[in-house]
């Protein structure tokens, strides 16, 4: 197979990450045979600093004619003032909006290695594997917003077809994992919270039959995923909710930096993260963990290049780094630490065990 893939380093620590993600990627493509072209674009901070723009035409116009692309992350002090016209997430927002990537995948499956990182009980994070669908493209962050005198407003909008075509996608992974979808919304008191209810019920009864779906409020959704995660397999909801409970669903798995991510749309192409952000109190230390970026590529082979045992071969070799205790800073509490690149060459020299085993396991 022969692939372009756009990566945008970002700022902060995102051209640290990226560059070890794209060292595995050209090693799984040396050992399966294929050839991963690689261009690299600006976006956030680094291409308002060259352009005055956050995500520049060139860099969308490349995502749009890519197979996938990989981020690193944006945002820093630099470019922090809320009151400024021009700001890095406008970027990463604008970009999800263009390439119409509408449902965000978050998987968090705490690896034993890294359990004594979190500030949650290890007897409570035994046995989580879990995937948080988060709506991309509605809301209220791409509604109207005011500001007058003492008043500020932002407006909260959802069509019906938003909110079927993320259900739909989450029922589908459903169907790949333990059959149980949770919605979550606040349907107690927001109207577009009633609609998102009422579609999702009518979505999983008239469509998936097979799917077992219950509804929790997004108040008390924050407290059970903290205090009874191994119950949830699929967790969907809006875009604002999602974004406040993955980043709280990270606790669970110890760091930021096992977090890898996916936005998806209806086409191929999709876009690739980890859940953090820049890290600009480490960026270009050499320090910050790579892990998630890494995990990001094996979701890039598994959802757009429909590359099943490639994907497998990345997530088993950072796994075995993990038992091998090739462990990261925020991952090391007290024991040894490495840095970006030293983990990215434990995964690598993982590869050549993993994806034999994966081979012939297939």
């Amino acid at each position: 197979m022969q692939a372009e893939i756009v990566v945008l380093p970002g700022d902060g620590i995102g051209p640290e990450v990226t560059q070890a993600a794209v060292r595995v990627l050209r090693e799984v493509g040396e050992r399966y045979g294929h050839r991963f072209i690689t261009r690299q674009h600006l976006i956030g901070g680094a291409a308002i600093d060259a352009t005055g723009e956050p995500l520049p035409a060139a860099t969308l116009d490349a995502c749009r004619k890519a197979d996938a692309v990989l981020l690193g992350a944006v945002g820093g002090p630099k470019w922090s003032d809320p009151q400024a016209k021009v700001r890095p997430e406008q970027g990463l927002l604008a970009i999800r909006k263009a390439l119409g990537l509408y449902a965000n995948l978050r998987p968090v499956k705490p690896h034993p290695a890294a359990l004594g990182a979190s500030p949650i009980k290890p007897h409570l994070l035994n046995g989580v594997d879990l995937l948080v669908v988060r709506e991309l493209t509605g809301g209220i962050y791409f509604g109207d917003k005011t500001r007058s005198g003492d008043t500020a407003s932002d407006l909260c909008t959802y069509t019906v077809a938003e909110i079927e075509r993320v259900v739909r996608r989450a029922c589908e992974l459903a169907r790949q994992r333990r059959s149980h979808v949770t919605s979550v919304d606040k349907a107690n008191v927001l109207e577009t919270s009633r609609l998102w209810r009422e579609t999702a019920t009518r979505i999983v009864r008239d469509e998936f039959p097979d799917i077992t779906l219950e509804h929790q409020l997004v108040d008390s959704m924050a407290m059970h995923l903290l205090a009874k995660p191994r119950e949830y397999d699929v967790i969907v909801t809006e875009n604002m909710f999602g974004d406040i409970l993955t980043d709280e669903a990270s606790m669970l798995a110890g760091s930021l930096g096992l977090l890898p991510s996916a936005s998806l749309g209806e086409g191929r192409v999709g876009l690739y993260e980890p859940i953090h952000g820049s890290a600009p109190d480490i960026a270009g230390r050499g320090i910050a963990n790579p892990y998630a970026t890494i995990l990001s590529v094996a979701m890039l082979l598994r959802h757009s290049l429909g590359l099943e045992d490639e994907a497998k071969c990345v997530e088993l070799a950072v796994s075995r780094a993990l038992d091998d205790g090739q462990f990261t800073g925020d991952l090391a509490g007290g024991r040894p630490a490495i840095g970006t690149d030293a983990a990215a060459a434990a995964v690598i020299r993982q590869l050549q065990i993993e994806c034999h085993a994966v081979v012939m396991r297939d």
